[in-house]
């Protein structure tokens, strides 16, 4: 027997000919003589291409962004814009506003476009060069963000945030492995605990990108850069900032003198204080375990397949090591 009525869908993926002939002609961007469908991430990416100009559309999901915490982002990237900050900002729609509601059966989500920024990802991974003024453009916009202001509500970078909300994402994955949960629970307490002192406030608090590292920025032949993929923004320390930076290049190998560079880049504009410094293993930490949490939230959309043993002894084995005193060693 048949259902009559639509079943429940947790993601679709957009039609190609559907954006073409409905959403893109209300950014009046011209004829659009192609539309790709790129990349799932946190966000569905379309590579649309006109006469004269390459964009890239941007599709939220449903699971990760609100209404407001979409206009949050998209109205701080234009801000950040007008600063001389190096991002790529939306366009606006033709009835002036920054994204096209489009009801999806899962749920209303969000579409956003943007020029396509010149460059491309380094070739390699960042040189020493190309992390310096990375480091650079992050103090830049920790700067510019500081003074940015919006009625649209963006979930905060909070402690509770990133560990509390965390281990109850990972917490039910480990509910048969009870040495590894007291472990995670151990962990978490610590990282508090070390965390505890920083100040809520300014030049400590401001908004945070959420994701530096080099997938997330194009550079041209000269090394101009431009900083993209905002949806992990939000109200946060610039020391989270700096560690997050730490341990996406940690995981994916990038080189200390590379890391240092960002540093040095990042301080020359905007220098650190002792009690940050001291807190970017914790905070590298919880970058880690918010990371944990988002592959497995993303994993209802991508796939489940990839949780399997090796998955969870992997991030534990990781976390274990962000914990000793040779975690920055390499």
């Amino acid at each position: 027997m048949l259902t009559q009525t639509i079943f429940p869908v947790t993601y679709s993926t957009l039609a190609c000919e559907a954006l073409q002939r409905q959403i893109l002609p209300l950014f009046g961007v011209g004829p659009v003589v192609q539309c790709h469908f790129w990349n799932r991430g946190l966000s569905d990416i379309y590579l649309v291409e006109t006469l004269t100009a390459r964009y890239v559309l941007r599709i939220s999901h449903t699971h990760w962004r609100t209404k407001s915490e979409t206009e949050f982002e998209l109205e701080l990237l234009n801000y950040l814009k007008r600063c001389g900050v190096p991002v790529s900002a939306p366009l606006h729609a033709t009835d002036g506003n920054l994204f096209v509601e489009i009801r999806a059966p899962e749920g209303f989500r969000y579409a956003a476009l943007f020029p396509y920024a010149p460059g491309r990802i380094p070739i390699g991974d960042l040189s020493v060069k190309q992390g310096y003024k990375l480091g650079e453009a992050v103090a830049h916009l920790h700067e510019a963000a500081a003074e940015f202001y919006s009625c649209a509500h963006r979930q905060p970078l909070s402690l509770e945030y990133l560990l509390d909300e965390s281990f109850g994402v990972i917490e039910p994955y480990l509910r048969f492995r009870s040495e590894d949960l007291a472990y995670l629970r151990s962990t978490i307490d610590q990282i508090k605990n070390r965390l505890c002192d920083l100040p809520q406030r300014s030049p400590y608090w401001t908004i945070c990108w959420g994701d530096p590292h080099s997938g997330n920025v194009h550079f041209t032949a000269d090394n101009q850069l431009t900083l993209f993929d905002f949806d992990q923004c939000g109200y946060g320390w610039r020391a989270f900032e700096m560690a997050k930076f730490l341990q996406v290049s940690i995981r994916t190998g990038i080189a200390r003198k590379v890391r240092d560079a960002f540093f040095q880049g990042y301080q020359s504009r905007q220098v650190l204080t002792p009690l940050e410094l001291e807190t970017l293993q914790p905070f590298t930490q919880a970058a880690h375990l918010w990371n944990w949490c988002i592959a497995l939230e993303a994993s209802k959309i991508h796939s489940c397949s990839r949780l399997d043993e090796y998955f969870f002894m992997s991030r534990l084995q990781q976390l274990k090591m962000l914990q000793t005193p040779e975690w920055q060693l390499f």
